[in-house]
């Protein structure tokens, strides 16, 4: 309540006076800002609006992919091998709660700390898409007729799962906090580093094990349903990391004193952990060979990934020599075409034009 109090007070400011003047692009600042966020014009970070539109045009929702082929596939005895089930309940128990996390860590920390409105104005449309994306893993739970205790409690009692989660509550805890408050360079540090873990690690990095395990299958026309809709959540979650760094990296441009040598091998440590627990999770998902695949492939892909999002931040990779070992996970993120991969029905879930990847 102190917190949604605090919220309305400065909103309250701003319309009683406090920053009564227009707003000049100039005045605008990603955190620590003086200008009216209210007012969502002139913009400033044209990336952030186009980021918003984007999304928007990417509707979708878990109700309008068919389940009917995963239903029976599921209910067939023969259908798939028990170490394929395991993989599909493990994802299921991570991402029924990672994505509530990442709602969470928007609504109630980083949202309030951002005095950018356009990057307000996605953050509110990134929201919604973790719920789609809550919704769309319940969907599946339900279809084929999971046990939703065991699923959605895995997070307390799975560790690859409860490690992962276990690893986030901290860098949400701290922006929930109240009490916290943004201007001083420790605290700005805080939310800077938050806000990199939530980007870099959690929908950056530790979404992809998961991820490309499920559309593997879909590859091998199983599970198409599902693999479907995590086609769609990781081309909205490719967006959620990228603006969250976009985000990180305009900060480091406004406070260059936040971007010390220190903090920077912090987030190369934070990183490398992060690179740890998913490669964890990879080993307990795929403890044998599975769909041609091993844990030790996916390992090479998640250090891949490590380096994708240390470059990405102006930091040196760690995991040298090691290259992408599913180049077609790329190119579902990179295509600008409406491409139905897994040959189930044509959807359109566009309003207009061609899906955007970036």
């Amino acid at each position: 309540m102190l917190q949604f109090k605090e919220e309305i007070k400065h909103t309250s400011a701003t319309i009683n006076g406090a920053d009564s003047g227009r707003v000049r692009v100039d005045d605008k600042m990603i955190i620590n800002g003086h200008a009216d966020v209210n007012q969502l014009v002139p913009f400033k970070y044209k990336w952030a609006w186009d980021k918003y539109l984007a999304a928007c045009a990417n509707h979708w929702m878990p109700q309008e992919v068919q389940m009917s082929r995963d239903i029976a596939l599921w209910k067939d005895q023969k259908g798939l091998t028990e170490d394929e089930r395991r993989i599909i309940k493990r994802n299921l128990g991570f991402f029924t709660t990672a994505d509530s996390l990442a709602a969470n860590n928007i609504v109630l920390g980083t949202y309030r700390h951002i005095t950018a409105p356009e990057c307000r104005q996605y953050m509110l449309r990134q929201a919604f898409e973790e719920a789609i994306h809550t919704h769309s893993y319940q969907y599946i739970v339900e279809s084929i007729g999971l046990d939703e205790g065991e699923i959605f409690n895995m997070y307390n009692e799975v560790p690859s799962v409860r490690d992962k989660d276990q690893f986030l509550m901290p860098f949400i805890n701290i922006l929930a906090d109240p009490l916290f408050k943004t201007g001083t360079q420790e605290n700005d540090q805080k939310l800077l580093r938050s806000l990199i873990v939530f980007a870099a690690i959690m929908e950056g990095t530790f979404f992809y094990v998961g991820f490309s395990q499920i559309l593997a299958m879909g590859r091998q026309n199983k599970m198409v349903g599902a693999a479907e809709q995590y086609q769609y959540i990781l081309r909205d979650e490719s967006m959620h990391c990228n603006f969250g760094i976009d985000m990180a990296n305009q900060i480091k441009i406004e406070n260059p004193d936040l971007w010390t040598v220190a903090f920077q091998q912090e987030i190369v440590d934070l990183i490398r952990r992060g690179v740890e627990l998913e490669c964890a999770y990879a080993d307990d998902t795929m403890p044998r060979g599975v769909l041609g695949l091993n844990a030790p492939i996916f390992k090479d892909y998640v250090k891949y990934i490590g380096n994708r999002r240390l470059v990405q931040l102006g930091l040196p990779q760690q995991y040298q020599g090691v290259e992408n070992p599913f180049p077609w996970m790329s190119e579902m993120m990179d295509l600008k075409k409406e491409k139905n991969f897994f040959e189930t029905r044509v959807t359109e879930y566009q309003t207009g034009g061609a899906l955007s990847w970036e």
